[in-house]
């Protein structure tokens, strides 16, 4: 067993990618905390206790396991929780964030609690259980943190709030990981492909279809998103990420769906506009010079659109 000996703090654990992980870390030895406070898929109470079924198939199974049912935007809890298993169990060796939850809307239509609850458990909740996990992971020289971004981060409609979260766990991450270089702390990232209650419901079978119909998707890729893509297929390179032998990875982005992984890179120029003499641009010159050389040949992030069709469209869009 690759993890043995090794505590464990997996939060979602009790549903989707999160279940996968914390099953797979207990089978190769980890000690595991799975932490889900049993909401539904958006922050709504319910009186579910998902965290309690993981760790009993995990004890059934062999396995080490506690539960906790605090949520992680409560930045003392987290903190309680870091430090009992500290206290009784010596460390923290790794933290799997994959917690998260939807309230999705479009940005003229969302409401301001709705962009903080998903700011606060996305991006707070994973900056909560680093903080406190790192300061023992720092003293140890020793730690393996994989937090949970999405694609997302692109740009996601509908969905401003959580892609603005996903973006910000990656730049967080990549902080993380230039701070604690010198501990043998290495922190990565995730964004995930996979059909969970989270991703695979019925407004989503129906939009893929509609694509399908208006011919903005083809036969196979849609065939392709009919196919269903397990959880379990993320739960692997997760742990991998948490072994010792992973120690030179740190701070990437890797993509992970059945079947597929790959990595995103950032930060590279891909052209740029160079002023020779005393480098003050005029408006003048970037008016020629921006669609001319700048942009020109760069695949758009959104559709050009007609301006005089913005409108029309704008109005299909307002019951979203």
């Amino acid at each position: 067993m690759k993890l043995q000996g090794r505590t464990a703090i997996v939060t979602g654990a009790g549903r989707g990618i999160g279940r996968e992980v914390a099953l797979l870390l207990a089978e190769e030895g980890a000690h595991v905390w799975a932490v889900d406070p049993g909401v539904g898929r958006g922050g709504e109470e319910t009186e579910d206790r998902p965290a309690d079924e993981v760790v009993a198939e995990i004890r059934d199974r062999g396995g080490k396991a506690e539960a906790c049912y605090d949520t992680v935007s409560d930045f003392d809890k987290m903190g309680e929780l870091v430090n009992g298993i500290v206290r009784d169990h010596g460390k923290i060796d790794i933290v799997v964030n994959t917690a998260g939850v939807l309230r999705e809307r479009m940005i003229w239509n969302m409401t301001e609690d709705e962009f903080d609850m998903v700011i606060n458990v996305h991006l707070k909740g994973h900056w909560n259980l680093c903080h406190h996990a790192v300061r023992h992971m720092r003293k140890a020289n020793y730690g393996r943190i994989v937090n949970f971004a999405s694609d997302a981060f692109k740009g996601s409609v509908g969905q401003c709030n959580y892609a603005a979260a996903k973006g910000g766990i990656i730049s967080l991450t990549r902080s993380i990981a230039k701070e604690t270089q010198r501990n043998d702390i290495t922190c990565n990232v995730i964004c995930p492909a996979a059909d969970t209650r989270m991703t695979l419901t019925e407004a989503v079978k129906a939009n893929r279809q509609r694509k399908y119909e208006a011919g903005l998707m083809t036969k196979e890729q849609y065939e392709r998103t009919m196919i269903f893509r397990g959880p379990e297929h993320i739960a692997p390179m997760v742990a991998y990420l948490t072994t010792p032998e992973s120690w030179a990875i740190s701070g990437q982005n890797f993509h992970i769906e059945m079947g597929k992984i790959h990595t995103y890179y950032y930060g590279e120029e891909q052209r740029g506009l160079v002023h020779g003499a005393d480098g003050m641009f005029t408006l003048d010159e970037l008016m020629s010079a921006v669609p001319n050389s700048l942009m020109n040949g760069l695949e758009p992030i959104v559709p050009k659109t007609d301006p005089a069709l913005a409108g029309s469209e704008d109005a299909k869009a307002k019951s979203a």
